[in-house]
């Protein structure tokens, strides 16, 4: 069984993804975690295989999907197809998904979104962030992990990849100082935990400018 995008909510809710590994549309995914709590839901991902079972991401990640199946009988022949349809390999929605857009599905992350923008040079405080947004450090955090999936700290470094993955396609500034900017010491720093985090380097980043 497989889906992509909005299917992967059909396939949930016939209970095939009850207890595994899935993905789904990244915009989508605080809803499909009220939905279905009991998926282990990773919006992150661009595909996810869980046994008999296959989930893929947003829109035109039924195009990962299908040269997926494809790979599984002929690798040579997907890379093939993959070439004809200009498609490169995509293992991650992470670049494409939009941190303020996921925090207002719910006004204490919006909350905690607006006070973490404000500092992404500074070191993270659970204890004042949750001052900040008049909750407790465990209220922050539980809304945090029933919406988003993450943490407040993961949610806070996702912010700060937002803001130099901008930079980066925007402007001229050296890594060095756009690290300085969302709060790492230097520049190698920031240049492998995008690399982490997305799959691309700088140089890749502003060439897609």
């Amino acid at each position: 069984m497989a889906a992509a995008c909005t299917g992967t909510f059909m396939l949930a809710a016939s209970g095939a993804l009850e207890g595994r590994r899935a993905t789904t549309t990244w915009w989508l995914a605080p809803f499909f975690r009220q939905l279905h709590p009991k998926v282990q839901l990773d919006e992150s991902r661009m595909l996810v295989p869980d046994g008999g079972v296959v989930t893929a991401g947003a829109a035109l990640a039924h195009l990962d999907l299908a040269l997926w199946m494809l790979r599984q009988h002929s690798p040579s022949l997907a890379g093939l197809v993959a070439r004809y349809l200009v498609v490169d390999e995509r293992p991650t929605q992470a670049a494409y998904i939009i941190p303020d857009h996921l925090a207002h599905a719910d006004p204490l992350i919006e909350r905690f979104e607006r006070w973490a923008r404000a500092r992404l040079a500074q070191g993270f405080s659970l204890t004042e962030a949750a001052r900040a947004v008049g909750a407790s450090e465990r209220t922050l955090a539980r809304h945090l992990s029933r919406v988003l999936g993450k943490t407040p700290l993961s949610f806070f470094q996702d912010l700060r990849i937002e803001h130099a993955v901008h930079r980066l396609q925007t402007g001229t500034a050296s890594v060095e100082t756009i690290a300085s900017e969302v709060g790492y010491a230097d520049g190698v720093t920031l240049r492998t935990l995008l690399r982490r985090k997305l799959g691309r380097g700088v140089r890749e980043l502003r060439g897609r400018s």
